[in-house]
């Protein structure tokens, strides 16, 4: 098990995160992201206001009794993480804190790589120790497969459709799969 406690106490809010967003917006970050902190504000918007856990997966979640914290590492500007920071965050608050950590300003991604990359966001869930007994990500497993049909054969199946796949597929699950592969963990 891995102890994140310093990673833990220099985490963040979502509150903050969503500050950090707008500051990000109103120029005070690279150019080029800017359109993605856009957009992303937008979702995490959105998911927040629309996003509810069946009673299903409420009752699921309170049978597992967890007691411990979830540690999201993140970055405004990345689509997969304005699809499951908001979802993470409304699950996952009412049993226990959700804070969030910039991947690119630590060095805790390093040792959480999905196939040698830094990719985002990954969830971790933290026992009361601090010590990760899970973890999840960086999307979900709809998301997994259609990331590898685009890089099995990007010709065919090129960047823009599969973000456009992506993105539909998020709005058809409404944040469920992200809930439910997390309950699968606990």
């Amino acid at each position: 098990m891995h102890n994140v406690t310093p990673y833990w106490n220099k985490a963040i809010s979502l509150e903050e995160y969503l500050r950090d967003i707008d500051n990000a917006i109103a120029g005070n970050t690279n150019p080029e992201y800017a359109p993605f902190y856009e957009l992303n504000k937008k979702r995490i918007e959105r998911l927040l206001k629309t996003y509810q856990p069946s009673e299903e997966q409420k009752l699921l979640l309170q049978s597992k009794e967890f007691k411990g914290k979830v540690l999201i590492i993140s970055e405004g500007w990345c689509g997969d993480a304005a699809q499951s920071v908001p979802v993470v965050y409304k699950f996952f608050s009412p049993v226990g804190e959700v804070k969030i950590i910039y991947r690119d300003t630590n060095n805790l991604i390093d040792s959480y790589l999905t196939n040698g990359a830094k990719s985002i966001p990954v969830v971790l869930l933290l026992n009361e120790s601090n010590d990760v007994v899970a973890q999840w990500g960086p999307r979900p497993a709809y998301g997994d497969e259609l990331l590898k049909k685009f890089k099995t054969d990007p010709v065919e199946y090129p960047k823009e459709q599969f973000l456009q796949d992506l993105q539909v597929a998020y709005n058809k699950d409404k944040g469920n799969a992200i809930a439910n592969e997390l309950l699968s963990l606990l």
